[in-house]
């Protein structure tokens, strides 16, 4: 196999058949004459036992598992796992934890099992927290943390450790990494966050030092693209049933009933989706990537109408970034950020249900009911379920199998079912959206059976534009059952097309990140 350096984020390495291997950096790469020890594990009784646990150095895991018979091997990233050699001796090994950005179910657990796996695999007993965020690298003291001390945490919601938005100075934050003589670093964010763990490696690998960054990607929102799915997230799309429930229950209990729901989702409406999928009482789910309009013939007032003359009740749940365009043609724009530089977004729940009572008061066809109801930060901040704690344990245990073995500059994360290392540029080079021409979104309208709100006129310019059928699934990743598709791809079909500002999106994607980085 031919390798080439693409840079030093990655590492490209390509073989027969179209075969692509996106590596990631390793710390020999460009520390010279590096010792390796026997991994910890060949005299541990839990793995001694196991016949092949040892990750071959070959293997690796297929970011595309649809392909044809005659087409290319495609992408592939490296399996996770722990190694036969290991590039630290135990007792050398000073790690230290940080968490940034929003909250996220799972945090406390990926935190408990990343000293655990640390303490328990390998032996190693020197384990920092650090307390706020990145700025609490040079401006907040550490936590020392031990089995013992996180052996309960994973009961509660939150982060032990705090978390913050933005404060990355990046020189600041190796100065102390330095400072302290800390050689593992564990990196729990978003996209934001990965991007600025990006930024660390780099001034780490430009001063040489020996210190491995590992990132464990955290978004409840689902927005972080190559992985099958971000943790946190099934706790999420579960949570969400109690208020979709609890929204249905009073719409069905009056005459002419209607509950609204508004769930997590700036730029992604994956939560809004799956939670309306799964709860068989919604009848129609609104969410960013896909356009809707209120009055006139096939806009949402319509649709009301007609479902409530139909049940005489309905629920509706929508995104927390659906509808802001709409929502800023009526109200002031104020294009204010947050100190992630993330655009603060209006209150399109509130605002929709009072427009939905002004609508039907103003017509004065019906009487109406409407409940409305914001479990936002409710479903955030509770602990993760049985599904995301297993999830948040196999992240952690193949972070810390992967600083040990030599990797850095990598995300833990899981793709086609299979834990791999993943390139930080991999993971920070766009966003990921729900689909609107993928089956899963047809899977969701044909539930819901609500209409796509598409106007006739961005019919039309879809179709002036002559684009044609997509190929196979190019790029995907498996969220939604490893049927979506790269969104520039994608070629609206008569059903559920009109995602005419993916572009703008896009571009607002890039902009609004999860963290303020500066050099």
């Amino acid at each position: 196999m031919a390798s080439s350096e693409s840079n030093s984020q990655m590492k490209v390495v390509h073989g027969d058949a179209g075969y692509i291997l996106e590596d990631v950096p390793h710390l020999s790469d460009y520390v010279p004459n590096l010792p390796t020890y026997p991994n910890p594990l060949r005299s541990n009784p839990a793995y001694s036992v196991v016949k092949q646990y040892f990750v071959h150095m070959d293997d690796t895991v297929p970011q595309k598992v649809v392909v044809h018979k005659d087409g290319p091997r495609g992408v592939h990233f490296r399996r996770a796992g722990p190694r036969q050699k290991v590039y630290f001796r135990s007792d050398d090994v000073i790690a230290c934890i940080v968490t940034c950005g929003g909250l996220c179910p799972g945090l406390n657990t990926v935190i408990r099992e990343i000293v655990c796996g640390l303490s328990y695999m390998y032996g190693v007993d020197k384990v920092l927290g650090i307390d706020g965020g990145y700025r609490g690298f040079y401006s907040k003291n550490t936590i020392t943390l031990t089995p013992k001390v996180v052996n309960d945490i994973h009961k509660r919601g939150g982060t032990i450790l705090g978390t913050s938005r933005g404060g990355h100075d990046t020189g600041k934050i190796v100065d102390s990494i330095q400072d302290r003589g800390i050689n593992q670093v564990y990196i729990i964010g978003g996209d934001g966050t990965q991007r600025g763990a990006a930024v660390i490696y780099e001034e780490v690998r430009r001063r040489g030092l020996k210190v491995a960054i590992a990132g464990i990607p955290k978004t409840i929102d689902n927005d972080i693209p190559v992985i099958d799915r971000s943790f946190g997230f099934d706790t999420a799309v579960e949570e969400a049933q109690r208020a979709i429930n609890a929204a249905h229950v009073e719409a069905e209990s009056v005459e002419n009933g209607i509950g609204v729901v508004k769930l997590m989702g700036r730029y992604s409406g994956f939560i809004a989706m799956h939670a309306t999928l799964a709860s068989r009482d919604v009848d129609c789910c609104l969410i960013p990537e896909s356009p809707f309009y209120l009055e006139g013939k096939g806009g949402l007032y319509e649709f009301i109408t007609k479902r409530l003359k139909e049940s005489g009740h309905m629920v509706i749940v929508i995104a927390e970034g659906a509808g802001q365009d709409l929502l800023t043609e009526s109200m002031q724009d104020m294009d204010q950020k947050d100190a992630s530089g993330n655009k603060l977004l209006q209150d399109v729940g509130l605002w929709i249900s009072h427009k939905i009572k002004d609508h039907f008061a103003k017509e004065n066809k019906m009487a109406i009911v409407l409940k409305y109801i914001d479990p936002t930060y409710m479903i955030r901040a509770i602990p993760s379920n049985a599904s995301d704690s297993v999830y948040c344990t196999l992240l952690a245990q193949s972070a810390v199998h992967g600083a040990m073995a030599g990797y850095t500059g990598f995300t833990a994360g899981l793709v086609n079912g299979r834990h791999t290392y993943i390139p930080f540029n991999r993971i920070t080079e766009k966003m990921n959206n729900v689909v609107i021409t993928d089956r899963m979104w047809a899977r969701m309208l044909s539930s819901t059976n609500q209409p796509s709100f598409l106007k006739p006129k961005d019919v039309h310019q879809i179709m002036k534009a002559g684009q044609s059928p997509t190929q196979l699934l190019e790029g995907s990743n498996c969220n939604g059952g490893g049927e979506e598709a790269k969104k520039v791809e994608q070629i609206p079909t008569q059903l559920m097309e009109g995602d005419k500002s993916k572009d703008n999106q896009k571009s607002r994607n890039l902009a609004d990140s999860d963290s303020c980085i500066k050099k």
